[in-house]
Protein backbone atom coordinates (compact mmCIF):
# COMPACT_ATOMS: atom_id res chain seq x y z
CA UNK A 1 0.00 0.00 0.00
CA UNK A 2 0.82 3.26 -0.81
CA UNK A 3 1.27 6.41 2.95
CA UNK A 4 2.01 9.82 1.41
CA UNK A 5 4.26 11.43 3.74
CA UNK A 6 2.81 15.56 3.91
CA UNK A 7 5.33 18.03 3.06
CA UNK A 8 6.73 19.70 6.63
CA UNK A 9 9.11 23.00 6.90
CA UNK A 10 12.50 21.29 7.93
CA UNK A 11 13.15 21.04 11.55
CA UNK A 12 10.22 22.49 12.36
CA UNK A 13 8.45 21.46 15.73
CA UNK A 14 5.28 20.87 17.31
CA UNK A 15 4.47 19.60 20.97
CA UNK A 16 1.89 17.06 22.70
CA UNK A 17 1.67 17.17 27.00
CA UNK A 18 -0.40 14.88 28.59
CA UNK A 19 -2.02 16.61 31.36
CA UNK A 20 -3.38 15.09 34.77
CA UNK A 21 -6.48 16.49 36.74
CA UNK A 22 -6.84 15.76 40.17
CA UNK A 23 -8.46 17.19 42.86
CA UNK A 24 -6.66 20.15 44.89
CA UNK A 25 -7.19 18.61 48.12
CA UNK A 26 -6.87 15.16 47.98
CA UNK A 27 -4.88 14.69 45.11
CA UNK A 28 -6.43 12.04 43.62
CA UNK A 29 -7.38 11.70 40.12
CA UNK A 30 -11.09 13.60 39.06
CA UNK A 31 -13.12 12.49 35.63
CA UNK A 32 -13.70 16.36 34.79
CA UNK A 33 -11.76 16.73 31.29
CA UNK A 34 -15.59 16.29 29.42
CA UNK A 35 -16.66 18.82 31.24
CA UNK A 36 -13.23 21.16 30.71
CA UNK A 37 -13.22 20.23 27.06
CA UNK A 38 -16.91 21.10 26.51
CA UNK A 39 -16.18 24.72 28.27
CA UNK A 40 -12.89 25.61 26.67
CA UNK A 41 -14.61 24.79 22.94
CA UNK A 42 -16.28 27.98 21.85
CA UNK A 43 -13.28 30.36 23.72
CA UNK A 44 -10.22 28.64 21.91
CA UNK A 45 -11.95 27.67 18.80
CA UNK A 46 -9.61 29.91 16.99
CA UNK A 47 -6.12 29.33 18.76
CA UNK A 48 -3.10 27.97 17.54
CA UNK A 49 -3.16 25.38 20.42
CA UNK A 50 -5.27 22.56 20.87
CA UNK A 51 -7.09 21.00 23.69
CA UNK A 52 -8.66 17.35 23.52
CA UNK A 53 -9.35 14.28 25.92
CA UNK A 54 -7.98 11.15 26.17
CA UNK A 55 -8.18 7.64 27.25
CA UNK A 56 -9.03 8.48 30.47
CA UNK A 57 -11.45 11.15 31.85
CA UNK A 58 -8.89 12.52 34.15
CA UNK A 59 -6.35 13.53 31.15
CA UNK A 60 -6.45 16.31 28.90
CA UNK A 61 -3.46 16.92 26.20
CA UNK A 62 -2.46 20.33 25.01
CA UNK A 63 -1.58 20.86 21.51
CA UNK A 64 1.36 23.28 20.13
CA UNK A 65 0.42 24.29 16.79
CA UNK A 66 3.87 24.47 14.37
CA UNK A 67 6.67 26.19 15.74
CA UNK A 68 9.76 27.22 13.74
CA UNK A 69 11.16 27.14 17.37
CA UNK A 70 10.96 25.21 20.42
CA UNK A 71 10.00 28.43 21.85
CA UNK A 72 7.36 28.96 19.54
CA UNK A 73 5.31 25.91 20.13
CA UNK A 74 5.98 25.83 24.08
CA UNK A 75 4.33 29.38 24.17
CA UNK A 76 1.53 27.50 22.67
CA UNK A 77 1.64 25.01 25.59
CA UNK A 78 1.56 27.90 28.13
CA UNK A 79 -1.16 29.68 26.51
CA UNK A 80 -3.22 26.54 26.55
CA UNK A 81 -2.55 25.87 30.26
CA UNK A 82 -3.38 29.35 30.89
CA UNK A 83 -6.87 28.89 29.15
CA UNK A 84 -7.10 25.40 31.03
CA UNK A 85 -6.90 27.25 34.34
CA UNK A 86 -10.02 29.58 33.48
CA UNK A 87 -11.85 26.48 33.85
CA UNK A 88 -9.85 24.69 36.28
CA UNK A 89 -9.11 26.70 39.16
CA UNK A 90 -12.64 28.08 40.18
CA UNK A 91 -13.58 23.94 41.15
CA UNK A 92 -10.16 23.57 42.90
CA UNK A 93 -8.93 21.11 39.65
CA UNK A 94 -5.30 21.25 39.93
CA UNK A 95 -2.58 20.44 36.52
CA UNK A 96 -0.12 18.23 37.29
CA UNK A 97 2.31 15.66 34.72
CA UNK A 98 4.04 12.59 35.38
CA UNK A 99 4.41 9.00 33.76
CA UNK A 100 1.96 8.01 36.28
CA UNK A 101 0.17 9.13 39.10
CA UNK A 102 1.79 7.96 42.71
CA UNK A 103 -1.15 5.98 44.37
CA UNK A 104 -4.36 6.37 41.83
CA UNK A 105 -5.95 3.04 40.95
CA UNK A 106 -6.69 1.88 37.78
CA UNK A 107 -10.58 0.54 38.52
CA UNK A 108 -11.55 3.82 40.23
CA UNK A 109 -10.85 5.87 36.64
CA UNK A 110 -13.46 6.56 33.61
CA UNK A 111 -12.85 5.32 29.98
CA UNK A 112 -14.02 8.08 27.63
CA UNK A 113 -16.61 7.28 25.92
CA UNK A 114 -15.39 7.33 22.40
CA UNK A 115 -15.49 3.80 20.45
CA UNK A 116 -11.87 4.29 19.40
CA UNK A 117 -10.88 4.11 23.43
CA UNK A 118 -13.49 1.58 24.10
CA UNK A 119 -12.72 -1.02 21.03
CA UNK A 120 -8.81 -0.74 22.56
CA UNK A 121 -10.11 -1.62 26.37
CA UNK A 122 -12.28 -4.56 24.65
CA UNK A 123 -9.06 -5.98 23.25
CA UNK A 124 -6.50 -4.93 25.64
CA UNK A 125 -8.58 -6.05 28.53
CA UNK A 126 -6.98 -5.68 32.11
CA UNK A 127 -3.42 -3.62 30.40
CA UNK A 128 -5.42 -1.49 28.80
CA UNK A 129 -7.78 -0.41 32.00
CA UNK A 130 -4.26 -0.30 33.38
CA UNK A 131 -2.92 2.67 31.25
CA UNK A 132 -2.45 5.33 34.18
CA UNK A 133 0.23 7.01 31.96
CA UNK A 134 1.37 10.24 30.77
CA UNK A 135 3.80 11.54 28.61
CA UNK A 136 5.19 14.15 26.28
CA UNK A 137 5.33 13.64 22.09
CA UNK A 138 7.70 15.57 20.46
CA UNK A 139 7.00 15.85 16.45
CA UNK A 140 9.63 17.52 14.29
CA UNK A 141 9.87 18.34 10.45
CA UNK A 142 11.55 16.12 7.95
CA UNK A 143 11.15 17.74 4.18
CA UNK A 144 12.36 14.24 2.43
CA UNK A 145 10.22 11.17 2.84
CA UNK A 146 13.32 9.05 2.71
CA UNK A 147 15.44 10.55 5.52
CA UNK A 148 12.24 9.35 7.78
CA UNK A 149 12.91 5.97 8.44
CA UNK A 150 17.23 5.89 8.36
CA UNK A 151 16.57 9.09 10.97
CA UNK A 152 14.69 6.71 13.10
CA UNK A 153 16.50 3.85 12.79
CA UNK A 154 19.71 5.68 14.18
CA UNK A 155 17.59 8.01 16.33
CA UNK A 156 16.65 4.94 18.68
CA UNK A 157 20.34 5.04 19.86
CA UNK A 158 19.24 8.06 21.91
CA UNK A 159 16.23 6.69 23.21
CA UNK A 160 17.71 5.77 26.64
CA UNK A 161 18.88 9.45 26.79
CA UNK A 162 15.44 10.81 26.34
CA UNK A 163 13.92 8.03 28.33
CA UNK A 164 16.71 8.46 31.35
CA UNK A 165 15.67 12.34 31.42
CA UNK A 166 11.96 12.55 31.56
CA UNK A 167 11.17 9.61 33.95
CA UNK A 168 9.14 10.03 36.48
CA UNK A 169 7.25 7.01 37.10
CA UNK A 170 8.58 5.71 40.14
CA UNK A 171 5.42 4.80 41.58
CA UNK A 172 2.37 2.92 40.48
CA UNK A 173 -0.76 2.21 42.31
CA UNK A 174 0.57 3.27 45.56
CA UNK A 175 3.63 1.23 45.57
CA UNK A 176 7.14 2.22 45.07
CA UNK A 177 8.74 0.12 42.05
CA UNK A 178 12.07 0.31 41.85
CA UNK A 179 12.02 1.44 38.02
CA UNK A 180 13.09 5.23 37.46
CA UNK A 181 9.85 4.92 34.11
CA UNK A 182 7.42 2.57 35.14
CA UNK A 183 5.37 3.96 32.52
CA UNK A 184 8.00 2.42 29.88
CA UNK A 185 7.25 -1.23 30.28
CA UNK A 186 3.73 -0.75 31.21
CA UNK A 187 2.76 1.00 27.75
CA UNK A 188 4.40 -1.37 25.70
CA UNK A 189 2.15 -4.31 26.38
CA UNK A 190 -0.50 -2.30 24.18
CA UNK A 191 -0.49 -3.86 20.85
CA UNK A 192 2.20 -2.06 17.92
CA UNK A 193 3.55 -0.60 20.66
CA UNK A 194 7.70 -0.37 21.46
CA UNK A 195 10.53 0.08 20.01
CA UNK A 196 10.07 0.70 15.79
CA UNK A 197 11.10 -2.38 13.48
CA UNK A 198 14.94 -1.41 12.25
CA UNK A 199 13.75 -0.30 8.56
CA UNK A 200 15.83 1.99 6.31
CA UNK A 201 13.37 2.16 3.56
CA UNK A 202 9.64 3.41 2.80
CA UNK A 203 8.63 0.68 0.48
CA UNK A 204 9.02 -1.66 3.95
CA UNK A 205 6.88 0.78 6.51
CA UNK A 206 4.34 0.43 3.58
CA UNK A 207 4.53 -3.34 3.35
CA UNK A 208 4.49 -3.56 7.59
CA UNK A 209 1.24 -1.26 7.67
CA UNK A 210 0.19 -2.98 4.85
CA UNK A 211 0.70 -6.92 6.41
CA UNK A 212 -0.87 -4.95 10.29
CA UNK A 213 -3.55 -4.09 8.47
CA UNK A 214 -4.50 -7.22 6.27
CA UNK A 215 -4.18 -9.48 9.58
CA UNK A 216 -6.80 -6.56 11.54
CA UNK A 217 -3.90 -6.05 13.94
CA UNK A 218 -4.60 -1.96 13.03
CA UNK A 219 -6.90 -0.07 10.68
CA UNK A 220 -4.50 2.91 10.11
CA UNK A 221 -1.04 4.30 10.47
CA UNK A 222 -2.14 5.83 13.85
CA UNK A 223 -2.13 2.93 15.74
CA UNK A 224 1.59 2.67 15.00
CA UNK A 225 2.50 3.02 18.68
CA UNK A 226 6.42 2.56 18.60
CA UNK A 227 7.95 4.53 20.56
CA UNK A 228 9.52 6.38 17.66
CA UNK A 229 7.27 6.91 14.41
CA UNK A 230 6.58 8.61 11.10
CA UNK A 231 3.47 10.79 11.39
CA UNK A 232 2.53 10.75 7.44
CA UNK A 233 -0.61 13.20 8.42
CA UNK A 234 2.11 15.87 9.53
CA UNK A 235 4.96 14.85 7.49
CA UNK A 236 7.21 14.36 11.09
CA UNK A 237 8.80 11.91 13.12
CA UNK A 238 7.40 11.65 16.30
CA UNK A 239 9.02 10.84 19.31
CA UNK A 240 6.72 9.11 21.80
CA UNK A 241 9.28 7.24 24.25
CA UNK A 242 9.20 10.16 27.27
CA UNK A 243 7.61 9.97 30.45
CA UNK A 244 5.73 13.00 31.33
CA UNK A 245 7.29 16.01 32.09
CA UNK A 246 7.05 17.56 35.28
CA UNK A 247 7.58 21.46 34.28
CA UNK A 248 7.44 23.46 31.50
CA UNK A 249 10.85 24.36 31.48
CA UNK A 250 11.80 20.77 31.18
CA UNK A 251 9.42 20.30 28.42
CA UNK A 252 11.48 22.75 26.12
CA UNK A 253 14.89 21.11 27.33
CA UNK A 254 13.24 17.90 25.75
CA UNK A 255 11.75 19.56 23.10
CA UNK A 256 14.73 21.20 21.85
CA UNK A 257 16.99 17.66 22.94
CA UNK A 258 15.05 15.76 20.21
CA UNK A 259 14.80 19.00 17.52
CA UNK A 260 18.63 19.41 17.55
CA UNK A 261 18.67 15.13 17.28
CA UNK A 262 16.25 15.06 13.94
CA UNK A 263 18.82 17.64 12.64
CA UNK A 264 21.44 16.54 13.74
CA UNK A 265 21.24 13.26 11.60
CA UNK A 266 19.67 15.28 8.69
CA UNK A 267 22.89 16.84 7.98
CA UNK A 268 24.69 13.95 8.23
CA UNK A 269 22.48 12.30 5.50
CA UNK A 270 23.01 15.50 3.45
CA UNK A 271 26.75 14.86 3.94
CA UNK A 272 25.97 11.11 2.31
CA UNK A 273 27.00 10.07 5.86
CA UNK A 274 25.63 6.31 6.61
CA UNK A 275 24.02 6.58 10.03
CA UNK A 276 25.04 4.38 12.84
CA UNK A 277 22.51 2.45 14.07
CA UNK A 278 22.47 -0.40 17.15
CA UNK A 279 21.26 -3.59 16.97
CA UNK A 280 17.99 -4.55 18.21
CA UNK A 281 19.12 -6.58 20.88
CA UNK A 282 21.58 -3.44 22.33
CA UNK A 283 18.20 -1.04 22.04
CA UNK A 284 16.11 -3.63 23.90
CA UNK A 285 18.36 -4.24 27.02
CA UNK A 286 18.87 -0.33 26.60
CA UNK A 287 15.27 0.70 27.54
CA UNK A 288 15.46 -1.55 30.09
CA UNK A 289 18.34 0.17 31.83
CA UNK A 290 17.07 2.98 31.11
CA UNK A 291 13.65 2.35 32.85
CA UNK A 292 14.66 0.67 35.89
CA UNK A 293 17.76 3.21 36.69
CA UNK A 294 17.24 6.38 35.13
CA UNK A 295 20.34 8.45 35.09
CA UNK A 296 22.09 6.00 36.59
CA UNK A 297 22.12 3.42 33.99
CA UNK A 298 24.89 2.28 32.00
CA UNK A 299 23.70 2.41 28.11
CA UNK A 300 25.31 0.28 25.26
CA UNK A 301 26.57 3.03 22.80
CA UNK A 302 27.53 1.36 19.54
CA UNK A 303 27.41 -1.45 17.38
CA UNK A 304 30.71 -2.91 19.02
CA UNK A 305 29.06 -2.72 22.64
CA UNK A 306 30.94 -0.28 24.41
CA UNK A 307 29.25 0.81 27.36
CA UNK A 308 29.19 4.33 29.11
CA UNK A 309 27.30 6.32 31.89
CA UNK A 310 24.02 7.87 30.55
CA UNK A 311 24.56 10.98 32.23
CA UNK A 312 28.30 11.52 30.66
CA UNK A 313 27.00 10.25 27.19
CA UNK A 314 24.22 13.02 27.26
CA UNK A 315 26.51 15.38 28.53
CA UNK A 316 28.75 14.84 25.09
CA UNK A 317 25.88 14.94 23.34
CA UNK A 318 25.03 18.27 24.21
CA UNK A 319 28.47 19.30 23.02
CA UNK A 320 28.28 17.67 19.51
CA UNK A 321 24.75 19.15 19.31
CA UNK A 322 26.11 23.22 20.34
CA UNK A 323 26.41 24.12 16.84
CA UNK A 324 23.25 22.49 15.39
CA UNK A 325 21.40 23.93 18.98
CA UNK A 326 22.53 27.69 17.71
CA UNK A 327 21.28 26.70 14.05
CA UNK A 328 18.05 26.27 15.20
CA UNK A 329 17.67 29.05 17.83
CA UNK A 330 17.28 26.71 20.84
CA UNK A 331 20.40 26.51 23.57
CA UNK A 332 18.77 28.29 25.53
CA UNK A 333 16.23 25.55 26.01
CA UNK A 334 18.90 22.75 25.38
CA UNK A 335 20.65 23.85 28.42
CA UNK A 336 17.34 22.61 30.34
CA UNK A 337 18.99 20.00 29.62
CA UNK A 338 22.04 20.12 31.75
CA UNK A 339 19.59 21.57 34.29
CA UNK A 340 17.87 18.32 34.56
CA UNK A 341 21.51 16.59 34.99
CA UNK A 342 22.10 19.14 37.77
CA UNK A 343 18.95 18.91 39.90
CA UNK A 344 17.48 15.52 39.02
CA UNK A 345 15.20 14.14 37.29
CA UNK A 346 11.39 14.19 38.38
CA UNK A 347 11.60 10.86 39.25
CA UNK A 348 14.34 11.41 41.56
CA UNK A 349 12.57 14.14 42.90
CA UNK A 350 9.64 12.50 43.61
CA UNK A 351 11.80 9.62 45.56
CA UNK A 352 13.09 12.29 47.59
CA UNK A 353 9.74 13.43 48.96
CA UNK A 354 8.46 10.84 49.63
CA UNK A 355 11.24 9.53 51.79
CA UNK A 356 11.47 12.89 53.31
CA UNK A 357 7.56 13.02 54.20
CA UNK A 358 7.87 8.73 55.58
CA UNK A 359 6.73 7.38 52.30
CA UNK A 360 3.48 9.70 52.12
CA UNK A 361 2.55 9.73 48.21
CA UNK A 362 -0.05 12.64 49.46
CA UNK A 363 2.72 14.65 49.63
CA UNK A 364 4.37 13.48 46.42
CA UNK A 365 1.41 14.63 44.53
CA UNK A 366 1.16 17.70 46.47
CA UNK A 367 5.06 18.02 45.46
CA UNK A 368 3.91 17.31 41.28
CA UNK A 369 1.31 19.86 41.88
CA UNK A 370 3.37 22.53 42.92
CA UNK A 371 6.02 22.11 40.81
CA UNK A 372 3.79 22.49 37.65
CA UNK A 373 1.68 25.40 39.03
CA UNK A 374 4.65 27.06 40.97
CA UNK A 375 7.65 26.12 39.24
CA UNK A 376 9.79 28.52 37.10
CA UNK A 377 8.24 29.28 33.58
CA UNK A 378 10.21 28.96 31.07
CA UNK A 379 10.55 33.13 30.47
CA UNK A 380 11.73 32.91 34.11
CA UNK A 381 14.14 29.88 33.25
CA UNK A 382 15.64 31.77 30.32
CA UNK A 383 16.13 34.86 31.73
CA UNK A 384 18.64 33.29 34.40
CA UNK A 385 20.68 31.83 31.39
CA UNK A 386 23.08 33.26 28.70
CA UNK A 387 21.98 34.29 25.99
CA UNK A 388 22.45 32.80 22.39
Amino acid sequence: MSITFAPSARSSVGLEWELMLADGDTGDLVPRAPGILQALAEPTRDERFTITGELLTNTIEVTSGVGSTVAEAVDDIAEAIAAVRVVTDPDGTELLCAGSHPFAQWYDQQVTDKTRYHKLIRRTQWWGRNMMIWGVHVHVGVEDPAKVLPIIASLTRYLPHLQALSASSPFWAGERTGYASNRALVFQQLPTAGLPWPMTEWAEFEKYLADMIRTGVMEDVSEVRWDIRPAPRWGTIEVRACDGMSTLPELAAIGALVQCLVEWLSQALDRGEELPMLPPWFARENKWRAARYGLDAPIIVDAEGTQRPVREHVAETLADLSEVAAHLGCSRELRGVTTILDAGASYERQVRVAETDGGDLRRVVQHLIAEFRAGPTLRDHLARQPAD
